[in-house]
């Protein structure tokens, strides 16, 4: 097998002789939110593997796959770190804003935490829709993107030190806690996320583990994907269809060059 740098790189289609450093870096989230995916469908399954460069580049590269939270920051992770970048995984809790309660499968969200000259930034490409498509810094300032507005804010909470917040565009008018994280025991080894992998695919409380949902956020809008509707935004405006299953089927080839 090749070696991941070049295949993460011609996944997402960004050049091989392009040294990835904080100023290129929203190029390549950008990049990789377009390309891979937000998708369930091997939680759907109940693919129990456990999780580790070999599983994640094989899912993701051979079989042209997507994936959660804890696989695309999971082979994002290891492609910054492959590229000398100081980065560590790190595990946060879901609050879901509209009921005022963290999700009951805990700390089973995954990213990545960046070191970069003496500045500490959260780096997402697993949040859903939800992406900042840059790195966002820990010292509070807010960063605007093409999908919103999004800052880290210091407040410790059952599940760490820190709250990830957005404003998402055409979306939101206040701001609202997307997930609290834990700066200070971060993740050693890709592996230890399998856990969390576990939770989501068989906790009976999971949003991914019953029906399929297929996400990419670009910088024009985003799209998402159910077995009974297609959404589709883009530059601010929506489009819903709703559709059948071999529509679905379609769909997820054309839009995620994904067989269902």
């Amino acid at each position: 097998m090749k070696d991941l740098n070049c295949l993460f790189r011609k996944r997402i289609g960004f050049s091989e002789d392009v040294q990835i450093t904080l100023d290129n870096l929203d190029g390549v989230l950008e990049r990789t939110a377009a390309a891979i995916p937000f998708e369930n469908l091997c939680a759907i399954a109940g693919d129990d593997s456990v999780l580790n460069e070999d599983t994640l580049m094989d899912k993701i590269f051979i079989r042209n796959e997507g994936g959660l939270c804890y696989e695309l920051n999971g082979i994002l992770y290891l492609f910054l770190k492959v590229n000398g970048l100081d980065v560590q995984l790190i595990r946060g809790a879901v609050y879901v804003a509209e009921k005022a309660v963290f999700s009951p499968t805990g700390s089973t969200h995954a990213a990545i935490l960046l070191s970069y000259d003496g500045e500490r930034y959260i780096v997402d490409t697993g949040f859903g829709g939800n992406l900042p498509l840059k790195p966002v810094p820990m010292d509070g300032m807010e960063v605007s993107t093409p999908t919103g507005e999004f800052r880290v804010v210091k407040e410790d909470s059952h599940f760490g030190d820190y709250f990830f917040e957005m404003k998402l565009k055409n979306k939101d008018t206040e701001w609202r806690k997307g997930y609290a994280f834990d700066s200070l025991h971060p993740v050693k080894e890709v592996d230890e996320l399998t856990g969390a992998k576990k939770i989501i695919t068989e906790h009976p409380h999971s949003p991914f583990n019953k029906k399929p949902l297929l996400t990419r956020v670009t910088a024009d809008g985003s799209m998402i994907l159910t077995e009974t509707s297609f959404t589709w935004w883009k530059d601010g405006q929506m489009v819903k269809e709703e559709i059948d299953l071999e529509r679905f089927k379609e769909l997820a080839r054309v839009h995620f060059n994904i067989e269902v």
